[in-house]
């Protein structure tokens, strides 16, 4: 069981993990050893996850989300298993917690009459130094 938050926690049954070979650190062991951790979550179907929380996950995931709603996740920097599995795991908890918070709505606003006043005025002054800077000078 993952716990992201007091209301949501994400059991081991909706998440699946497969080990494959890294392509970063390792030494001789890299081309024997899986250390890399491609963990795989279903958000489509997961009931662990509320529906507004699913519908922000998914346009945070961006490209790591495939079109049938799959969260994959990779780890391979770490030369462990252990690491690269906490790791993945960790940010997949974030990435959730992340989806669990309502963005504020924003309330619109109007500008001031003095503000809008303010801003006439620099318009202005700045027109006239336009104004000056290309005016043609008489010699007389």
């Amino acid at each position: 069981m993952i716990r992201v938050s007091d209301t949501i926690s994400i059991p081991e049954i909706e998440i699946e993990e497969r080990f494959i070979r890294a392509s970063g650190p390792g030494g001789q062991n890299v081309n024997k050893v899986s250390t890399a951790v491609e963990l795989r979550f279903d958000v489509a179907s997961s009931e662990s996850l509320p529906p507004a929380v699913r519908v922000r996950l998914r346009r945070l995931a961006g490209r790591r989300m495939t079109k049938e709603g799959v969260l994959v996740l990779r780890a391979e920097g770490h030369r462990t298993q252990e690491l690269n599995r906490a790791e993945v795991r960790e940010r997949l908890a974030e990435l959730v917690q992340r989806a669990s918070v309502e963005p504020k709505r924003r309330i619109r606003t109007r500008p001031s009459q003095a503000s809008k006043e303010r801003r006439l005025e620099r318009k202005a002054r700045r027109g006239e130094i336009k104004r000056l800077r290309s005016a043609k000078l008489s010699l007389e």
